[in-house]
């Protein structure tokens, strides 16, 4: 178990005081990773999976933008309170890591590094590979911050397969050809976005109001909620599919199923 108080003071050593003195709105946890096997969709993963599971949006009391490119369909459609996330102590846990990561993103950044990295020398003993979701309801890059504050890329680590879905198309531009698997999230105000992520070899998801189409704009629909690590599977896939992107499809839960932006799709269409 990693000690925190030590961590604490070696990633502060200015301070001269123990961490529970000036971390008044929120206490350490055990962990920051969650176990993929306590949510119905990544227990359907065919890798063991741990997920980083945070506040979304502004939910946190300094009012920080968590999910900077979300949409108005999206936040109205976010599945913060779905599953598990409906529960209060879960729903609290992520607010807690939230207010953690803002208030001191050195530590936090610290003990995140320390976890990977004992996941992946326990999957390197076993021989096994391990997914890692590093945001279950955010949308920061945690790799970039991980190398830019505790100089560990997590890309390295031999055991580990990280992917995200994202609406930073900036992000998925830069970590192309890497292996970070990134599936760009498809919204009503980024559809143009969307397509060029499609048309330069890239994963995409959407939401559909019913039934998913075989085509959707003339690429395919692959079935995103059967796995929740279905990218990666995707992403093997697209290394011979002539350079065409593949879109998830995921169909339309909880408040979703009543949008009206545009967020969901509700047009049908098996355009070729």
């Amino acid at each position: 178990m990693i000690d925190l108080k030590t961590l604490g003071e070696a990633l502060n050593p200015n301070t001269g005081r123990e961490l529970e003195a000036v971390t008044p709105k929120y206490r350490i946890p055990k962990n920051l990773l969650s176990k993929g096997s306590t949510n119905a969709k990544t227990s359907k993963n065919s890798l063991d999976t741990f997920i980083l599971y945070l506040a979304p949006a502004t939910q946190n009391s300094k009012g920080a933008e968590l999910c900077p490119y979300r949409s108005k369909g999206c936040t109205a459609a976010c599945l913060f309170t779905a599953g598990r996330g409906k529960f209060g102590s879960v729903k609290d846990a992520r607010i807690n890591r939230t207010e953690y990561l803002l208030a001191d993103s050195q530590t936090f950044l610290g003990q995140l590094a320390l976890e990977l990295k004992a996941i992946n020398k326990r999957y390197l003993k076993k021989g096994q590979t391990a997914a890692i979701r590093l945001n279950g309801t955010s949308d920061r890059d945690f790799i970039y911050l991980l190398k830019k504050k505790c100089g560990l890329d997590a890309l390295q680590l031999e055991a580990l397969k990280f992917y995200d879905y994202t609406k930073d198309h900036h992000r998925v531009k830069r970590y192309k050809g890497t292996d970070y698997v990134l599936t760009y999230s498809r919204a009503e105000d980024n559809e143009a976005q969307a397509l060029e992520v499609l048309k330069n070899g890239g994963i995409v998801s959407a939401v559909f109001a019913d039934t998913l189409p075989a085509i959707y704009k003339g690429f395919q629909v692959i079935d995103g909620d059967e796995s929740d690590d279905q990218m990666i599977n995707i992403k093997r896939y697209l290394s011979n599919a002539g350079g065409k992107g593949i879109i998830l499809g995921l169909k339309a839960k909880g408040d979703a199923k009543k949008d009206a932006t545009g967020f969901v799709i509700t047009e049908h269409l098996n355009l070729i």
